[in-house]
Parts: structure tokens; C-alpha cells; sequence
């Protein structure tokens, strides 16, 4: 591949790591990236995480039939899940980041390569042992219906974002 891993491409990946859901998040994710060298700070960045953030948790709550009881055990969960989530999304933009440094240097060698699948296994494991401590969490805090179902949500925002990886990155040279 001749072309270099644009740096435009690990914002993209920032605000994918978000949980953008849908078109319409896709669209602020594009918008926000065509301004992004142009801004200066994060403040902007950070509202549209913010506003993703909220948008997910609109969408969540909407297609969750929570009496008020489970609504009270199941939002704590919730913010818990998001946050222990959003510490997987930071070392997958590390990791990321780190092989954009690499492909853009023209420096992959066998071992950094070696290294980047390592760590993307372990960020898959950690999500997968992640999933089943919140799934045990939820088991007796809602009904397992409900449960099931915001699983369903996560692993579909999570599809989406991984799509969005695969898109965006250039395969190893």
C-alpha cells in the first residue's frame, strides 16, 4: 500500500472507540474529523464524545423495559460497564496509535508486530471476561430478557466500531 495511515483515521477511530451507533453518529464522527486539524484543544471532541455517550444511553433506555426497581440496579451497572468499556477502548486507540506510528515510520518490524497482535488479544480476552462478569451483574438485577437485550445493544455498537477499525486500517507492510 502506498498510502500513509492519515492521522484523520485515529481520530476517526477515537470517536468510533465511542460507541457511535447508527448513521446519524457516523455523520458527527465524519464532520468532526473534516474540523478536526483546524480546531484547537479537544473541547469540541470532547462534546461530541459527550454527546455520543449520551445518545447511547438514549438508546439503551429505549429499548430496555425497566420497571422503576430494575431501572435503579441497572443504571449503576450500566456506568460501570461504560467505564471499565471505555478503558478497553483507550489501550485499543493505544494500540491503534501505536501501529500508525509504525506503518506511517515505515519501522513495523517482526517484533512490534508480534507485540500489537499480543496486545489485541488481550484487549479481546479482557472484553470477553469483562462481558461475563457484567452479564453475571445483570442476572440478578433485571430480568434476563432485558439483560439480554442490552447485551445484544453493546455487541452491536461494538460490531459497528470494529467494522469501523477494519475499514479504516491499512493492512501490515
Amino acid at each position: 500500500m502506498s498510502s500513509r495511515f492519515p492521522q484523520i483515521a485515529v481520530s476517526f477511530i477515537l470517536c468510533s472507540m465511542l460507541a457511535a451507533f447508527g448513521a446519524s453518529a457516523q455523520e458527527r464522527v465524519a464532520s468532526a474529523d473534516q474540523g478536526a486539524a483546524a480546531r484547537e484543544g479537544n473541547t469540541d471532541m470532547q462534546i461530541l464524545a459527550d454527546k455520543i455517550r449520551a445518545d447511547k444511553k438514549a438508546l439503551v433506555a429505549a429499548n430496555l423495559e425497566l420497571t422503576e426497581e430494575q431501572a435503579a440496579k441497572f443504571w449503576p451497572i450500566y456506568d460501570a460497564y461504560q467505564a471499565d468499556l471505555q478503558k478497553i477502548n483507550q489501550r485499543t486507540l493505544s494500540m491503534v496509535k501505536s501501529y500508525a506510528d509504525a506503518y506511517n515510520d515505515n519501522s513495523l518490524t517482526d517484533e512490534k508486530a508480534r507485540q500489537l497482535i499480543s496486545e489485541a488479544i488481550q484487549i479481546r480476552e479482557d472484553q470477553a471476561a469483562m462481558q461475563k462478569k457484567y452479564a453475571q451483574q445483570l442476572e440478578g438485577a433485571v430480568p434476563t430478557i432485558e439483560a439480554a437485550r442490552y447485551l445484544q445493544i453493546e455487541n452491536k455498537i461494538r460490531a459497528v466500531v470494529d467494522y469501523n477499525l477494519a475499514d479504516t486500517i491499512p493492512l501490515a507492510e
